[in-house]
């Protein structure tokens, strides 16, 4: 959410920042809701002063003069009572303006129409050389470990079984990144509630923005699309002193995604599911540190494709790119050989105050103030997808897969094979 202040402050730089994003500019609205909201509050406090003003009289009032009294407050108090609706109309449509407006980008983010014009910053690794690569989806149903047509007779379709050595390594996966994110990196490990309420969405960006792209309970709960969304929420309504700042959580959780934009797209595999496992990096910074901690965590996930030796890149992401609640984004590509091309792996982005402002997340200064925090997330890594990057970039010619590795301690293998098993 935007400080309201900060718009009626800086109306060009607002409207700036929402064409950069290839929005509609909202500043003139916006300010001209806030100050009839202002001045009918001023009214309604002029008015319950002369209230007060007469009520006093009612003491001194004769028999004359106190019905007069009597329908003078009468009418004030009507007044009131109608503005009081007024401004709490004024205040439903200057929210619900708010609500859907976007985080302001840093001024460091590139402008840009999609994501063709995101900017390479680094890559890592060598592509391997492989002829004619098969896909992941082959792959697994090759070593009888990956079955999608019985997860469709349950579910539907975007679900998968895993069975075997692939079921082992995506818990080995697991393992292997929260070890490295805690003893190496400093984030403390959680693991949060998978149902939250609509407050929790919200707090975290996802409502009412996202509402379509997730799944609701019966009971007005919703599963979780990501655990950013209780990581960062379980801080709401907070103030922490800094100096014990930055906080950096860690939570390895299924989430859950309807992709209800995503029809046609990436149907075929694991590329785009409605469940998934994913570990997940939150920071909660002083503000004066949150690029730097940024980089931080950018630096975490992609640690993890480096140690895997898998070849990856990262791209800072262009404006029209740039996720609803980030300031700042940098997406961690990797390479897949059956595609031909890299595919996103990991989002870091910085959130500014803007998750903060939402869940009043605040922190408390050496001189007694408050003030809003900064909030990180990041993607560190998306398991599914590093599976199957596995597959695909150590796939072996006689349908089997090398094992990177830092992972076969936590898999017990060094190559996994066809299990020679029926695909169940």
């Amino acid at each position: 959410m935007i400080d309201v202040k900060w718009i009626c402050d800086h109306p060009q730089d607002f409207d700036e920042a929402l064409n950069k994003r290839g929005l509609a500019s909202a500043a003139s609205q916006i300010i001209a809701l806030d100050k009839s909201r202002r001045e009918k509050i001023t009214s309604m406090q002029n008015l319950q002063n002369a209230k007060n003003t007469y009520s006093k009289q009612f003491s001194q009032a004769n028999h004359e003069t106190l019905a007069e009294l009597k329908n003078q407050i009468a009418d004030i108090t009507s007044q009131i009572s109608e503005l009081e609706s007024q401004i709490e109309e004024d205040d439903n449509a200057l929210q619900a303006l708010l609500e859907v407006i976007p985080n302001i980008l840093d001024e460091s983010v590139p402008y840009g129409e999609s994501e063709e014009m995101n900017v390479l910053i680094r890559d890592f690794g060598k592509i391997p050389e492989i002829e004619d690569p098969l896909a992941h989806n082959i792959i697994g149903q090759k070593l009888g470990m990956m079955n999608f047509a019985h997860a469709a007779k349950i579910s539907g379709s975007r679900f998968v079984i895993l069975s075997s050595w692939l079921a082992k390594m995506e818990r080995a996966l697991v393992s292997y990144m929260i070890d490295v994110h805690v003893n190496e990196f400093g984030f403390k490990e959680f693991a949060p509630p998978l149902l939250v309420r609509d407050h929790a969405m919200f707090c975290s960006g996802q409502l009412p923005k996202f509402e379509e792209e997730s799944f609701s309970t019966t009971d007005g709960r919703r599963l979780i699309p990501t655990s950013e969304v209780p990581l960062v929420s379980m801080f709401m309504d907070s103030i922490t002193p800094q100096e014990q700042l930055p906080i950096r959580c860690t939570a390895a959780t299924h989430c859950f995604r309807s992709e209800a934009g995503a029809s046609g797209k990436d149907t075929v595999g694991m590329i785009r599911m409605h469940q998934f496992t994913k570990v997940e990096l939150v920071s909660i910074t002083n503000p004066r540190d949150s690029h730097q901690e940024l980089e931080y965590i950018l630096n975490s996930a992609e640690e993890i494709l480096k140690r895997l030796e898998l070849p990856y890149r990262i791209m800072l992401l262009c404006s029209k790119d740039t996720g609803f609640a980030a300031a700042k984004t940098y997406d961690i590509e990797v390479w897949m050989p059956s595609q031909g091309k890299y595919r996103e792996i990991s989002s870091c982005s910085n959130c500014t105050d803007f998750q903060a402002r939402r869940g009043k997340i605040r922190l408390k200064s050496r001189d007694g103030t408050n003030s809003l925090v900064h909030t990180l997330n990041g993607s560190g890594l998306a398991v599914g997808r590093t599976m199957i990057a596995i597959m695909e970039n150590y796939q072996n010619f006689d349908g089997s897969i090398t094992v990177p590795p830092v992972l076969v301690p936590y898999l017990g293998t060094k190559i996994i094979e066809p299990c020679g098993e029926l695909n169940y």
